[in-house]
């Protein structure tokens, strides 16, 4: 597809999850998909390849939990791979001050990269695994939001993410159409709010995500 046709389903779809995105932000999403592709001759960064599917399935994607980040300032995306759903958000929302963590050292050098041809201030990326004591201890409630989309079932997510969310904040899990499996598996979790589902369709995609949002008490 050529460019102009790739960024019209971009913006379309973007304005449909409430999001306006300027020519330098559609542009800076264009450059991304530029590089991921790139790179990912190199190392595994996605097993989705075409332009389109790109768009829809990890951009939009990811922009689907941006309705729920109304005064957040600072979040942590765990087991961010090529970016996802971190770099999307941090295009989207310039003001948020955004921290991308993984445990493959290549997938963190590729954020790093798109972190700096964009110049994205306010973003970093983390390489280390999200149970590491030393990573917990230093960045303990440290977030407003801590995010994953496609990381883990739910209950291993809440686990993991726990120390990181400052109180006040929040848990935000991006999973497929149905958890309530994963909601019943979990139970109850000590501190937080029950899970609030909010189910949102991917435009262009038919298919719907559900955001797991749980609040730090």
């Amino acid at each position: 597809m050529i460019d102009t046709e790739l960024l019209e389903i971009l913006e379309k779809g973007s304005l449909e999850l409430g999001v306006g995105l300027s020519d330098a932000q559609l542009k800076a999403f264009l450059k991304y998909l530029r590089e991921l592709q790139a790179w990912n001759k190199k190392i595994n960064l996605t097993s989705i390849t075409g332009e389109k599917d790109i768009i829809i399935k990890h951009f939009l994607d990811s922009l689907t939990s941006v309705r729920f980040l109304s005064g957040v300032d600072t979040l942590l995306d765990i087991g961010s791979g090529g970016g996802f759903p971190g770099l999307p958000l941090k295009i989207a929302l310039p003001s948020l001050n955004i921290t991308m963590m993984d445990s493959v050292e290549k997938k963190v050098h590729f954020i790093r990269h798109m972190i700096r041809i964009l110049d994205l201030k306010g973003a970093e990326a983390i390489s280390g695994r999200v149970e590491s004591p030393e990573l917990i201890y230093r960045l303990s409630g440290a977030f407003d939001c801590v995010t994953s989309r496609a990381f883990a079932e739910l209950e291993a997510f809440v686990a993991l993410g726990t120390p990181y969310v400052k109180p006040g904040g929040m848990l935000l899990a991006m999973k497929g159409p149905s958890v309530e499996e994963e909601i019943a598996a979990m139970g109850a979790v000590a501190g937080f709010s029950a899970p609030d589902v909010h189910e949102i369709e991917v435009p262009f995609s038919g298919r719907r995500m559900s955001l797991v949002k749980m609040r730090k008490g």
